[in-house]
């Protein structure tokens, strides 16, 4: 049996979408500073609020970008996804 391992396409060099979601709430105009993402505010199971930013970036150094802006910004981190190149976002 073979087993493709995890992330083997990404490397530190080359484009990807990344979804990431934050405790709290992102206005839309800060869209520019983290990277163009797409900004979109829910709720957790248990009505915390939470943001959701989806996006193509062009290298990890752009992601590092982002997720410093969101450091900068006291947005604690929930998750961060590498998505299929082909996602819609």
């Amino acid at each position: 049996m073979s087993i493709e391992p995890f992330g083997e396409n990404l490397r530190f060099e080359n484009p990807a979408t990344y979804r990431i979601r934050v405790t709290g709430h992102i206005d839309d105009s800060l869209s520019g500073q983290l990277g163009g993402m797409v900004i979109t505010r829910a709720f957790t199971g248990d009505g915390r609020p939470m943001t959701i930013l989806v996006g193509h970036l062009s290298d990890q150094a752009a992601l590092s970008g982002v997720l410093n802006e969101l450091y900068e910004l006291h947005l604690p981190l929930l998750t961060v996804e590498s998505l299929p190149i082909d996602a819609d976002i």
